[in-house]
């Protein structure tokens, strides 16, 4: 059984410009990820993979991609990891937190990957914790985060 979102992602992707106009709805649907300009580059249970430009508009003091817009990568790929994961038939998820670490200056284009262990029973009251590693054009780890996703079971 395939998640509404995942199951647009596919009709999506092999279009041209198709992961560029998912990631657009994407942020749509959730107007704060526009400001980051994503593109969710890979979709499927239990993975999501995204990336973002190094542009002055998310730029720190310093010059480099800023702290919150390395979050917002991160949470946007955990919660589309997440929402095209879960069997949205028997249950639901919301983000309940996050804790991050920065590693290194973010200084080039970024590439988040969000990745759970995957297939898996779902539980009532859950907390599913997914780790979230950001990478820069170089392949070094600059950002992690874990967030903490709870799920529920829905009432009938």
């Amino acid at each position: 059984m395939s998640a509404p979102l995942l199951k647009i992602y596919k009709r999506m992707s092999w279009l041209p410009f198709g992961k560029w106009m998912f990631s657009k709805a994407v942020c749509r649907k959730a107007p704060y990820f526009g400001t980051i300009k994503p593109k969710i580059i890979q979709l499927k249970p239990g993975v999501c993979r995204a990336t973002i430009r190094n542009r002055k508009a998310i730029h720190n003091h310093i010059g480099t991609v800023h702290a919150i817009a390395q979050c917002n990568l991160a949470e946007l790929c955990a919660g589309v990891m997440t929402d095209a994961t879960i069997d949205h038939k028997t249950h639901r998820w919301i983000p309940k937190g996050m804790s991050v670490q920065y590693l290194a200056k973010a200084e080039t284009d970024l590439h988040a990957v969000a990745q759970i262990e995957y297939p898996r029973a779902w539980q009532d009251k859950e907390e599913l914790v997914v780790p979230v590693e950001v990478f820069n054009t170089a392949g070094e780890k600059v950002f992690h985060a874990d967030i903490n996703m709870y799920i529920s079971a829905k009432r009938s």
